[in-house]
């Protein structure tokens, strides 16, 4: 049997520099890069603020891992690329993910994925198989300070987007179902967003609309928000699936002003006919797309739950494109120069 007994070997330099393999190493880890999100994550304290947001119903004397350490775990799991619970197999015994999850002893492996299955599957019910219990409403609460506290003082005016989003599925998850826009079985999750800071992340069904749910969600965080910041003005933004009567019914008797899609059909076509035709003629003389904004007051026909209760502004855009009609509007409760058609 061959022997090597050699433990350095040479390559060429690189200026001054010399280059050398060598077998003594130790323990490496390719996810060193983490510390600097380690840094981040210290600034904030947001972890450990989580782990508060939970209930520890096991027996603290045969406890190993603790909420705040797995949370760690977890969390840095995703922000690396290890989605799978499989990985923390191999990542539990990882040295830079002990020192992540902040491991007082670096020699002892953290959670495994079945100790982090259970943590994941909690459903903030007590159960005998999940001790560990989280609280939805401190998480939900959480989310809003943190934003809260990004900024040194309060903001004049702040936009609150409202999104949804599909989330495939691709087995035989509880709750299932086919989403015909999405054409996937998926979830259709809520979210809301200001600027880059998530407000809400709340998973849902997928035979519910985009609105299912959303306004005890704003309800919420506009109260937690205007308790901090009382002369805020906010604006609520939205797509087409969000533009239903009870929403701007409640934005209009909260001081909540809002922008929301409008899904075109051959009534609102009609109404901006005129603009519709001076676009086309302006694509046609110069073979670039046209646009001409208008603006009227529009309420709907129907009185069931999809209808309208009053009149509203709608502000409407007569589009010329590639050779064909674009239509869009906008129903908002903005006026003046911040509702000028043009600028929405």
């Amino acid at each position: 049997m061959t022997e090597c007994n050699q433990s350095t070997f040479g390559f060429k330099g690189v200026g001054s520099r010399e280059i050398e393999a060598r077998f003594d190493g130790g323990t490496i880890s390719s996810d060193g890069g983490a510390f600097l999100l380690r840094e981040t994550e210290q600034r904030l304290n947001l972890i450990a603020r989580l782990s508060e947001c939970f209930l520890d119903g096991r027996n603290q004397s045969f406890v190993e891992h603790s909420i705040a350490e797995m949370l760690s775990q977890r969390i840095y799991g995703l922000a690396l690329g290890y989605e799978d619970l499989n990985d923390h197999e191999q990542l539990r015994t990882d040295r830079v993910f002990g020192i992540l999850s902040g491991k007082r002893d670096l020699t002892e492996p953290l959670a495994g994925k079945s100790t982090l299955n259970r943590l994941e599957l909690g459903t903030g019910v007590k159960d005998r198989y999940k001790k560990i219990i989280f609280r939805q409403e401190a998480v939900d609460e959480l989310l809003v300070s943190v934003f809260i506290e990004s900024h040194p003082q309060a903001p004049a005016e702040i936009v609150l987007d409202m999104d949804t989003t599909d989330l495939p599925l691709h087995g035989q998850q509880e709750g299932r179902f086919f989403h015909g826009y999405y054409d996937n079985y998926c979830y259709l999750p809520l979210y809301v967003f200001c600027g880059d800071h998530v407000l809400c992340a709340r998973l849902r069904e997928a035979n519910h609309d985009a609105a299912f749910g959303c306004l005890p969600e704003i309800e919420r965080i506009v109260k937690q928000i205007r308790a901090a910041w009382p002369e805020v003005r906010i604006i609520l933004r939205g797509d087409s699936g969000f533009c239903r009567n009870q929403l701007m019914s409640w934005c209009e008797s909260r001081d909540v002003d809002y922008v929301f899609g409008m899904a075109r059909n051959k009534r609102l076509r009609k109404i901006i006919g005129k603009q519709m035709h001076e676009a086309t003629l302006q694509w046609k003389q110069t073979g670039k797309p046209a646009r001409v904004f208008t603006e009227f007051r529009h309420s709907t026909k129907k009185t069931n739950r999809s209808g309208w209760d009053r009149e509203r502004r709608v502000a409407a855009k007569a589009e010329h494109i590639d050779g064909k009609e674009n239509p869009r509007f906008i129903v908002t409760s903005l006026t003046g120069e911040d509702g000028r058609p043009g600028a929405l």
